[in-house]
């Protein structure tokens, strides 16, 4: 008996109620001994010198032979006796584990592997025990000390047991002891499914899974559509608790993070060869910077990158690493994603970094303005990339600004008014000149250094420069906002990457529909200049007609008042019906035909102003001609630039997935019953599966040689946790620094008379306190968020919008490696 090992599992009791916190690694463990099969049935005559201690029959009837699932399903285990199991054989020690969890299923328990037998190392005998079996091994935690609930006590020292052995002469397996004398009460059927032992997410219930996944669906969402497609909650075969674990076992398997992501875009790369992919690391070699951008964002940007908006959001990701999206406006008036970037800060360096990407990877072309919020970083990065690039700061942050500078609300308005107004630049520097002798704020810093930039925000100084309609990020913040959708600040790099591919595809898909609503259809003409109206909508898309058509009304009030003739050109005087002090001047050049007006709306904005369309009338023009129609604005601007690839769905393999499983699901139901087309039909299935897998193998195999052989990928960036400062956050209701209003000591005070706190308050003071209020809400920039509640504006809120229905085209409601 000395090359006779034996391992016991009992005195693993912890095994068991480990298992009910992960079930799914109970499952595992149950197939760990599959490994030996094959090696049993090899070396079937190695184990022949060993006695199996009268476990060998000399006939094995032929009517208790168990292959495989099959043969279990058939068997009645209610009517099953003690003596009936001893008569049962199994062709590999897997099946006859298999027809023992099967029958503790019948009674109301579950079956685990227990002690084994070995020969050689090979195993010739193994006991399966009941789930119950043991006791719970005593911990040296005092329970004193312990936080949380423990678990309930499920072992008992049950005896119910099995024993199989290896019979040499048959080559199967046998039963050679059996008990099923239970200590414990046993389960009804609606509990015993429960059981861990019996609890197993199939394959197919997996991949359906993870196509759900990555459709953005929780795992709580998830349940609720299996448990829909089953029938109920009763039919599907595994817990919540088994759905959560299987999620977090396959991103255990993911060997790193920053890999995976890489391994990823890599995968976009192979369908689509021009896309670029760029990153950093740092002296540890983990990944510092990432940048992307795929082929369609290149052609989009060599169409409409003429104006380029960017910002940096946190919190999209578990590293809180800050994510930074490029974007711009098409000629939808929808926006649209050039590149993103996953960023270690926000550094100077890091922008001079990302700009250098971006336009390499745009063939370097540099935009003609670029809009960012006015961070210093941004702003020294933008004039050493993009030195001819003009640099506007956004509107909203600047009124934000004003505010917390000056604080004066009376002064807030009336610098909205100057940065807004379109005037010419003395009217501009009067007003300016007035408001700031007005307020007595001419010695505030601020104050001067806006003035000395105020060619960066000033309309009056940005006339007749092209911006697309941007005054603010809005845009950047609306576009925020749509990701947020997609993207959980608790994705690793790899989720993320993934679920920003799936929303930029479905911003791609918004603008594809625009496409089909412009080539489908014609709007409906509602003005008096049919000609010029039906010239526009034939011209434009649809959004953008939209916006034109209220200037082709505006233009019936205008009227020209004189003609001059200069030579070269004809200038015309147009004035405005009832306002003969209101004048613009129109100059029109013949050879080649060509129109400016002095309100610089066409340079601005790229649409003809109503002064120059009540010219058109005058010169008797039905049509829009060329040189008043930019190109980015029109349907047909995308056909300079086709793209090979078309249009794809994005959800192309689950439609393909739910189609195949509507085939099989009734050729399972047509097969299930007759054993003749049943056996047919499995062998089919596991043949062609086979044949598959063998090709993917293949495959992937000439796949990787072909590929040459790069460096190692970066290691993952470290978890960063932003420090809050609360050491410049007064308080709204006792005003005091160090904390908010949430955390105040005087709360309680507060919410028993806050009327009598707002009485006692000035003017001024309850006006701060209301904005403190909706600041802690709105933007909290310090601690990493950056939303807008448009349900809860306060009045100040309302002051500080910006209404540029006059000038721009308006926000959406939607919202140093390189990779060749």
């Amino acid at each position: 008996m000395s090359n006779v090992d034996y391992v016991d599992d009992t005195n693993n009791v912890d095994g068991f109620h480990g298992n009910l916190e992960n079930p799914l690694r109970n499952s595992d463990e149950l197939l760990d001994d599959d490994i030996f099969m094959d090696a049993n049935l090899a070396n079937a005559e190695v184990g022949a010198s060993e006695s199996n201690e009268g476990t060998h029959f000399d006939q094995l009837d032929e009517s208790y032979k168990i292959d495989g699932w099959e043969d279990i399903g058939k068997t009645e285990f209610l009517n099953i006796v003690d003596v009936d199991i001893k008569r049962y054989h199994f062709s590999d020690l897997g099946v006859a584990f298999d027809f023992y969890n099967a029958f503790a299923k019948s009674k109301g328990f579950s079956g685990r592997k227990s002690k084994t037998r070995k020969h050689n190392g090979i195993i010739n005998r193994q006991n399966f025990v009941c789930c119950r079996e043991g006791f719970r091994r005593k911990k040296a935690d005092n329970m004193h000390t312990r936080k949380q609930e423990p678990r309930a006590e499920t072992r008992c020292g049950c005896k119910a047991k099995v024993q199989v052995s290896f019979d040499v002469v048959s080559g199967r397996w046998i039963v050679s002891k059996f008990s099923d004398l239970h200590n414990h009460d046993l389960l009804p059927p609606i509990f015993t499914a429960m059981l861990p032992g019996h609890r197993k997410i199939p394959a197919a219930d997996i991949e359906q899974i993870n196509i759900m996944r990555k459709g953005g669906l929780g795992t709580a969402h998830i349940f609720a559509t299996l448990s829909s497609q089953s029938g109920g909650h009763h039919n599907v075969p595994f817990l919540p608790r088994d759905l959560y674990n299987q999620v977090a076992q396959q991103c255990r398997r993911l060997k790193g993070d920053a890999s995976a992501a890489l391994q990823f875009l890599r995968k976009m790369k192979s369908i689509d060869p021009v896309m670029v992919i760029r990153y950093e690391v740092d002296r540890f070699h983990s990944i510092k910077n990432l940048f992307w951008c795929d082929g369609i964002s290149q052609m989009d940007y060599q169409l409409f990158g003429d104006v380029l908006a960017f910002d940096a959001t946190y919190k999209k990701n578990k590293y809180h690493c800050p994510l930074v999206v490029f974007s711009g406006v098409n000629n939808h008036n929808r926006t649209v994603v050039f590149a993103a970037a996953l960023v270690c800060d926000e550094s100077e360096q890091t922008y001079i970094w990302l700009l250098k990407s971006l336009l390499e990877a745009m063939k370097g072309k540099a935009p003609i303005l670029v809009i960012t919020d006015g961070a210093l970083s941004m702003k020294n990065a933008i004039e050493k990339i993009f030195p001819n690039a003009h640099h506007r700061l956004c509107a909203w942050h600047l009124i934000r600004n004003a505010t917390s500078n000056v604080g004066n609300p009376r002064f807030t308005s009336q610098f909205k008014k100057c940065m807004l107004g379109d005037y010419e630049v003395g009217v501009f520097r009067s007003k300016w000149d007035r408001m700031v002798e007005e307020f007595d704020v001419q010695d505030k810093q601020w104050i001067i250094d806006m003035y000395d930039n105020r060619h960066s925000w000033a309309t009056a100084h940005i006339r007749g420069k092209f911006f697309a309609g941007f005054r603010t990020t809005s845009r950047c913040e609306g576009l925020h906002s749509v990701i947020a959708k997609y993207v959980k600040s608790r994705y690793n790099l790899r989720d993320f990457v993934e679920h920003f591919d799936r929303c930029v595809a479905y911003i791609r898909f918004k603008d594809s529909l625009a496409d089909f609503e412009c080539a489908h259809g014609v709007p409906v003409m509602q003005t008096h200049l049919l000609s010029l109206e039906k010239s526009a909508a034939n011209l434009y898309t649809r959004e953008v007609f939209f916006l034109f058509r209220p200037i082709i009304i505006r233009s019936g009030s205008m009227k020209v008042l004189d003609c001059i003739d200069v030579g070269s050109y004809m200038l015309y005087i147009v004035v405005k019906y009832g306002s003969p002090n209101d004048t613009w001047q129109v100059s029109f050049c013949d050879l080649p035909m060509e129109f400016t007006c002095s309100c610089m709306r066409m340079e601005s904005f790229g649409i003809p102003c109503e002064h120059i369309l009540s010219v058109l009338v005058t010169l008797d023009i039905c049509e829009l001609p060329k040189c008043l129609v930019l190109d980015r604005w029109t349907k047909n601007v995308k056909q300079q630039i086709q793209d090979t690839r078309g249009f794809t769905w994005d959800c192309l393999k689950s439609t393909q997935y739910w189609c195949l499983m509507d085939w099989f699901r009734l050729v399972a139901t047509l097969s299930a019953g007759k054993d003749d087309r049943f056996r047919s039909m499995r062998d089919w299935a596991i043949n062609t599966v086979d044949k598959m897998k063998a090709d993917d193998i293949a495959s992937a195999v000439a796949s990787s040689s072909a590929i040459p052989a790069t460096h190692t990928d970066p290691r993952d960036p470290p978890i960063r946790r932003r420090a809050k400062d609360r050491a410049g956050q007064r308080c709204s209701i006792c005003r005091e620094l160090g904390h908010n209003k949430t955390t105040c000591p005087d709360r309680s005070k507060y919410d028993r008379g806050s009327h009598e706190r707002h009485s006692l308050l000035t003017d001024d003071d309850a006006y701060e306190a209301m904005w403190d209020e909706e600041e802690d809400f709105i933007y909290e920039e310090d601690e990493g968020e950056c939303a807008v509640n448009s349900s809860s504006k306060s009045s100040r809120d309302q002051d500080m919008e910006i209404d540029d229905s006059n000038y721009e085209f308006g926000n959406e409601d939607d919202g140093a490696n390189e990779i060749n």
